[in-house]
């Protein structure tokens, strides 16, 4: 790796319309998984002006027979769900308001050929959900073992929801996005050298007194995100540069679930698989498998096996067993990249990293996926059961592992 360069990573707030869709699915998936754990989920989420539409695959008891019908109130259920989503959101305005948006449930039943490769049936174990490759990483940038820009942009964003919410910075809207650049040297983040935060506002917070007001707080907000001495007389702000920013979410741009796949997971520092999270039960690799990807790369770290750590994991639709588990320390390791692979295959409690061998290590059949959707599905201090792919808690078994 270059040792000085800068790097840049962004993020997007509960607001945004793409977040919006996210959070809407993931609210479908824990409703799902509380009526049936072993639910199988697959909801798209498109929001625009006025308008909220689910479609895609579901199946589970409680939810839907084999017939394609609903259990009786589960169509209110899901209606009621989607509304208190956009009302927890906050978007109470005229071109999208959780109360008077039009919805559509396009849901329906899974596909028996997608059923009949993945469930357990006989000696065979249940299936990957579908093919692919997903991807874990770690490293000691920050206290939560992430890529330091896209960390920080998270956290400006978060700073921000709070204070709306708290009715402490009024003059805030819902819709939102941070971008952190930060010098590094020796490898190492030390600087800022620029930050962009464009925020949707209140009427007249883009000109005079109440603009100067907007850009002091947003200002605030950074430097107590930022550590110390990152800040200088040279860091470039750039704080709602279009200018006027009062239309936003739903209604200044059209939504969708899954596309905004790097903000959800290490802000561009680390490869992505391609496949999105939100919306996707935990029988879907491109979810669960790319959580103990996660969850493995940190633990090698938190370890000290090393500073920084890749993790690769590759299946097919319908096959249990992983096709390939890869490990790339970058030089950093302290261990053999291929002794760690070795070790990782030899924990039992890991199942052998099949689709239940996850599930079952990290507790993945829980309504927990909710709380994911804004800001990050990594870097997240565990509440209560959520994240539990950040656990730290398989340092000593890898360490043992290694003799």
């Amino acid at each position: 790796m270059r040792s000085t360069y800068l790097f840049t990573s962004e993020s997007v707030s509960e607001g945004h319309p793409d977040k919006v869709s996210d959070q809407i699915s993931d609210a479908i998936v824990d409703l799902f998984l509380s009526k049936d754990p072993e639910a199988r989920v697959a909801c798209e989420t498109l929001t625009t002006t006025q308008r909220v539409v689910l479609a895609g695959e579901i199946r589970g008891k409680g939810i839907m027979d084999a017939g394609g019908d609903w259990a009786p109130g589960v169509e209110d259920e899901i209606e009621r769900v989607v509304r208190g989503v956009v009302k927890d959101i906050g978007y109470a305005q005229q071109g999208f308001h959780w109360e008077t948006l039009t919805f559509e449930n396009h849901l329906h039943g899974q596909s028996a050929h997608i059923a009949q490769g993945v469930d357990a049936s006989g000696n065979k174990d249940e299936g990957a959900g579908d093919q692919g490759i997903m991807f874990g990483f770690a490293c000691d940038e920050t206290p939560d073992l992430m890529p330091a820009a896209i960390d920080y942009s998270h956290k400006i964003l978060q700073q921000m929801a709070h204070d709306r919410k708290a009715g402490t910075a009024p003059f805030l809207e819902p819709d939102a996005k941070s971008q952190v650049t930060l010098r590094y040297r020796e490898g190492k983040p030390v600087a800022a050298t620029a930050v962009v935060v464009s925020t949707q506002h209140a009427p007249g917070y883009d000109e005079g007194d109440k603009e100067a007001e907007l850009k002091a707080y947003v200002k605030r907000v950074v430097a107590g995100v930022l550590p110390d001495g990152f800040l200088s007389d040279e860091t470039k702000w750039h704080i709602n540069p279009t200018g006027t920013f009062e239309i936003g979410g739903p209604d200044g741009d059209a939504g969708l679930t899954g596309r905004k796949i790097i903000v959800d997971t290490y802000g561009g520092a680390a490869p992505h698989g391609g496949g999105a999270f939100s919306g996707k039960d935990p029988t879907k690799v491109d979810r669960s498998a790319a959580y103990i990807s996660r969850y493995l790369a940190k633990n090698i770290v938190a370890a000290g096996l090393a500073k920084r750590c890749t993790i690769q994991l590759a299946y097919a639709i319908g096959v249990s067993e992983p096709l390939s588990l890869y490990v790339d320390t970058h030089g950093t390791g302290t261990i053999a990249d291929d002794r760690i692979e070795d070790a990782i295959r030899g924990i039992p409690k890991l199942g052998g990293l099949t689709p239940r061998g996850i599930r079952t290590h990290l507790g993945l059949n829980k309504p927990i996926y909710r709380q994911s959707a804004a800001y990050g599905h990594f870097g997240r201090a565990a509440e209560g059961d959520a994240f539990p792919w950040e656990r730290t808690d398989l340092t000593t078994d890898l360490k043992a592992a290694l003799g």
